[in-house]
Order: C-alpha cells, then structure tokens, then sequence
C-alpha cells in the first residue's frame, strides 16, 4: 500500500447526504530526524564482528541468566544435580571398572581419578549437547528481532560453566577426603577451562547451525557424545600404557584426550602432557575459526527455514 503525504488539505467525496470532509495533512514527527540503521547481507564469507559482539555484550548476559533459572526452575534439588551427575557416575565406574581400569600403584585414589576425569568430560558434553539446539530453542527470538545469532550457542556454553563451577567445589572437597592435597598446579585449571570452553563453542556453534537445517542432528548429538565418551579412555583408563604403544599414539588425535588429561593433572597434581595438550588447542582453535564462518554464511536463513 503506497501513502502519498501532501501539505494542502483534500476535499474527499462521500456518498449520500454526508458533507465533504477535509482530511488534515499529517505533520512530520521529531523521529524522522532520527538516524536509520539499514540491516542487509552481507554475501561471502565473514568471521566474526567482535565490534558488534561487544555492542551486544549485554544480551548475552540476559542469555545466560535466563538459561539458568529455566535449568534450575521448579526443581527439587536445584544446583544439586550438577554435582549428583558427575557423583553418580564416579560410583557406578568405580563399582564396576575399578578393578579392571585402576591402577594400584597410581597416586591418585581410582575415584578422585574418574571424578577429575568425568567433571571436564561433563562439561564439554553437557555445553556441547545445550548449545547444538540453541537456535532451533530460540526460535520465536530468531525470527522476531535481529541480534548476533552466534550469541544464542555462546550463551549455552557459557550458562554450563556454572553447572561446572559448582562440581568443581566438590572435588575440592573430595581431594583431602581421598587423600589428595591441593598444589601450584592449580592456577593451570582456569587455563584449561577456557581451552575446554574454546572447544565445547567451536563445535556447538558449527552444531547448531546444522541442526537448523538437518533436524537429525537433535538425535545424532545425544548418541555421538555418549560413544565419544568412551573413545576417550583417560576419563576413566587410569594406566594407558595397557592399550599399547600404537594406540597410545594415536589418542591424541582427539582432541578431549588432552583436555581431560590436563585439567586433570592441573587439578589433583602431576605431570602435564604437552604434545596432547597442543594438538587440543591447535584443533579446537581451527574448528572455531571455520565454525564462525560457517556460521556466519548460513545465519542469514535461519528466519526462513527454522
């Protein structure tokens, strides 16, 4: 509908005995003065706009709280299921595989082992998991009203670290239960969570873009993430050394090796593997610059086919 404004009044028949009635010209407000921000494409291939992302810092917060009242909403035991999760498992490995999987004349106690183990594991699936259906989760706010939709994956991964946190303050008080004091080694745990937060967001940034168009992907993650676990024996396979030299060289192909193993040596104490924690980094580095720009390419749908 096209709308013609004209200074002069405009005389407009009407039928019947009505009279003619004047219609007033419409009289320009204070807002057309204002500046007009055009939203288009932008074709080709984009990294991320940390300008923008910086402008929008704000509604990431908002993200973030917001998932973790909708988490802990009308629960019972509240922030008590990020520690039960890690917990329960750590007694259903040490029942069943500590026999087999232990080492006896390892320092560490097979429990503390596996919970170190499972808490950096717990994190990456439960981030990784969260942020692969972020999109399709947000969908109303998708569709409604423009923002960096990278922000809606970032702020899942962001939300499980508190989830993370919490779990954390367990094991520092399982240690001295098991024997386990606290050494220097633990100023390296915050380096290795924002390695394992750059990897839990290369690939739930490149998942969620995915699953907008390929709905299987809400049932391939659940069911690829469960196998990964145990693809990954340092959570839970306290001497590597009976899998054999080649497979022993081959581990650190991927890329939650080296993350597990280092948080944990950061967190109880011992040697760090070098060689596994840099192919981690380097991969997880990698994967986030293609996922950002694959991201990048195929947001500009996401109003159309979500």
């Amino acid at each position: 509908m096209e709308v013609t404004v004209s200074n002069t009044p405009e005389v407009i028949p009407q039928q019947g005995s009505f009279p003619t009635v004047p219609v007033s010209h419409v009289v320009p407000s204070e807002a057309d003065d204002l500046p007009v921000t055009i939203i288009e494409r932008k074709p080709g291939w984009h990294f991320l706009n940390l300008r923008e992302l910086w402008r929008f810092r704000e509604l990431l917060f908002i993200l973030v709280w917001r998932d973790i009242k909708v988490r802990y909403k009308q629960t019972v035991l509240g922030a008590a299921w990020a520690i039960l999760q890690p917990l329960a498992t750590m007694v259903a490995f040490s029942l069943f595989f500590g026999r087999v999987a232990s080492n006896p004349d390892a320092a560490v106690p097979y429990p503390i082992f596996v919970f170190a183990g499972l808490l950096a594991w717990t994190f990456f699936s439960s981030a990784v998991t969260a942020a692969s259906t972020s999109v399709i989760g947000n969908e109303r706010l998708v569709t409604k009203v423009y923002f960096p939709r990278i922000l809606v994956p970032l702020s899942a991964v962001v939300a499980a670290t508190v989830d993370f946190a919490i779990a954390f303050v367990m094991l520092l008080i399982l240690m001295p239960f098991f024997g386990c004091w606290p050494s220097w080694s633990l100023l390296a745990v915050p380096a290795m969570v924002l390695l394992i937060i750059l990897a839990a967001s290369s690939l739930g940034v490149l998942l969620s873009a995915l699953t907008v168009a390929y709905r299987d992907f809400r049932y391939v993650v659940p069911f690829t993430i469960q196998l990964w676990m145990f693809a990954t024996p340092a959570i839970f396979l306290q001497n590597l050394e009976v899998l054999g030299p080649r497979t022993n060289l081959l581990l650190p192909l991927n890329p939650l090796h080296g993350l597990v193993v280092n948080f944990r040596a950061a967190a109880l104490g011992g040697p760090f593997d070098w060689p596994a924690l840099a192919v981690s980094a380097a991969s997880g580095l990698v994967l986030f610059v293609v996922s950002s720009l694959y991201f990048r390419r195929v947001e500009r749908t996401f109003a159309d086919v979500i």
